[in-house]
């Protein structure tokens, strides 16, 4: 178990225990997690490993429910849209901070229907090309796609995610044109 997972679930301990001294019983049902993106994200993977013994720590189970789309308005829809008895959570990532700006109709406001409570952990991301391309360095990529505008895709997790920005920062700073293809993740419900 990583430092930051066993100080999520000190925090979140303290805040239980907290609760039990003011005399309220939480919680009293399973919670439910909603996760924005496909089972085996990065976004799936860490609160989920968080989650399974944080449900042991509590006696109550955390049933994980992913729901991709919107740049994670979906799930966040869910969240602002359940009882408010603090027994629903959303486990998202960066794609919360940017979702105002670039999902029209926005179905809720970021910053008065939800509420942050901790960050549980954090990820690179990591530049990767095929290797029959050829290229061994970031320089060897750029000068190729300088060579033909246009003619180099590049994936991400979906819009306004932190590969998609990671990715377009690096487009830009690099002075080269791609074409932005975002993954589209399969959730199974």
């Amino acid at each position: 178990m990583t430092r930051g997972i066993r100080i999520a679930l000190a925090i979140l301990a303290t805040a239980v225990a907290i609760g039990e001294a003011q005399a309220q019983t939480w919680p009293t049902k399973p919670l439910r997690a909603f996760i924005p993106f496909a089972a085996g994200s990065a976004t799936d993977l860490v609160p989920r490993a968080v989650f399974e013994p944080l449900a042991t720590e509590l006696g109550q189970p955390i049933v994980v429910e992913n729901r991709g789309g919107a740049g994670g308005t979906i799930a966040g829809t869910a969240v602002v849209r359940a009882d408010p008895d603090g027994h629903t959570m959303l486990a998202t990532g960066s794609n919360l901070t940017i979702a105002p700006w670039i999902v029209p109709n926005m179905p809720y406001d970021t910053v008065k229907d939800l509420a942050s409570v901790l960050m549980i952990g954090q990820n690179a991301n990591v530049l990767i090309v095929p290797p029959a391309r050829g290229w061994k360095t970031a320089q060897d990529l750029v000068a190729a796609a300088k060579a033909r505008p246009g003619s180099i895709n590049y994936s991400s997790a979906g819009v306004g995610t932190a590969t998609h920005l990671s990715a377009e920062k690096f487009r830009l700073s690099a002075g080269i044109e791609a074409v932005h293809i975002p993954y589209k993740s399969i959730v199974m419900r």
